[in-house]
């Protein structure tokens, strides 16, 4: 998808009747060219336009000029995940962010976001992962290396994209006194990156039900209001 655009109303009529609003019941499907429903965005359409590389690995490169300070004015530049469309402000207790040895950048939401990123960039190697250090004070956590960090998987933490949270902490103390009141076990980044990967599929099919569940509060919700306003 080279440029996403919102959908108007009678587009989403459309959409919906495509979607069967007759029948609000069942699978949720959607007709070709619809597009998405991402978070804080709605239904997002694709624009139809090809793009070089379609079809290829190339679709996956992001889409940014590459940057030699990924960090500086990260959430500015970077602000929503580029596989799930979540708000990485908002989620910045979660986010990570890996700059390839090209210098391109992917921000994610999340530790499952960045394994996405990571599987699908197989021929360029990361020149650095950062993840938000969880236990800091600051409103927007600041990011740590993760070669440096802690991690905290399996915890009663509540995890961004995932049933199994995977936090990570600047501090070794800090992730032990977490573990200490939420449980799970500590680790590397390349132990949860591992659990990220196992947990890809149980993940993937909770996060399609959340989304279908969603589909169809909007359609009846719309229902509702053609309802209202034919009345």
């Amino acid at each position: 998808m080279c440029d996403n655009h919102k959908i108007d109303r009678r587009s989403m009529l459309k959409m919906l009747t495509v979607a069967g609003l007759g029948g609000v019941a069942g699978t949720v499907s959607a007709g070709p060219g619809i597009g998405a429903m991402m978070p804080g965005k709605g239904w997002v359409k694709s624009a139809g336009d090809s793009c070089q590389g379609d079809g290829t690995p190339l679709q996956f490169i992001p889409k940014t000029a590459p940057d030699n300070e990924p960090l500086n004015g990260e959430l500015e530049k970077y602000p929503h995940c580029p596989y799930c469309g979540m708000n990485r402000t908002m989620w910045n207790h979660s986010r990570h962010l890996v700059q390839y040895d090209d210098g391109l950048v992917d921000g994610t939401c999340s530790i499952h976001c960045l394994a996405i990123s990571l599987s699908l960039n197989l021929d360029r190697g990361p020149k650095a992962i950062y993840a938000a250090d969880f236990a800091a004070a600051d409103k927007v956590k600041p990011m740590v290396e993760v070669s440096k960090a802690t991690y905290l998987v399996g915890s009663g933490l509540k995890g961004t994209m995932t049933a199994n949270s995977k936090m990570a902490f600047a501090s070794a103390d800090a992730a032990k006194a977490a573990q200490s009141e939420h449980g799970g076990e500590l680790g590397s980044f390349d132990d949860a990156l591992t659990a990220a990967y196992l947990g890809m599929a149980k993940d993937t099919m909770m996060i399609r039900k959340r989304r279908a569940e969603k589909v169809k509060m909007m359609q009846k919700k719309m229902k509702m209001k053609m309802k209202h306003d034919a009345s």
